[in-house]
């Protein structure tokens, strides 16, 4: 049986590379994507204690569902986003995106 410890050090592996991505990246798709890492590393985390406490207890898999449902929705909308930016822009690099400055 793999130990919980496991779980959490992947977990944390993969929030911080989907965090790097974030910062790091300047293209909207690349920072979408990292967040979706993140969202991704909490999903096992979610997992794992489930697994590891009381597994009567469906919480930590329907807080993975609403996650996922979180993540779905986060997609949709965020990808019809860079979609209409980049029509009306013609990129997508979030540093040229400042629509809303004065």
């Amino acid at each position: 049986m793999v130990p919980l410890s496991w779980y959490l050090v992947f977990a944390a592996a993969l929030f911080s590379i989907g965090m790097f991505g974030v910062l790091s990246r300047r293209n909207a798709v690349a920072i979408l994507l990292g967040i979706e890492l993140m969202l991704n590393a909490v999903n096992i985390n979610l997992a794992a204690f489930w697994r590891y406490g009381d597994v009567r207890l469906m919480t930590g898999q329907v807080f993975a569902i609403i996650v996922f449902a979180v993540a779905a929705a986060e997609v949709a909308v965020g990808l019809a986003l860079v979609i209409s930016v980049y029509r009306n822009r013609h990129t997508v690099v979030a540093d040229e995106i400042d629509m809303l400055k004065w």
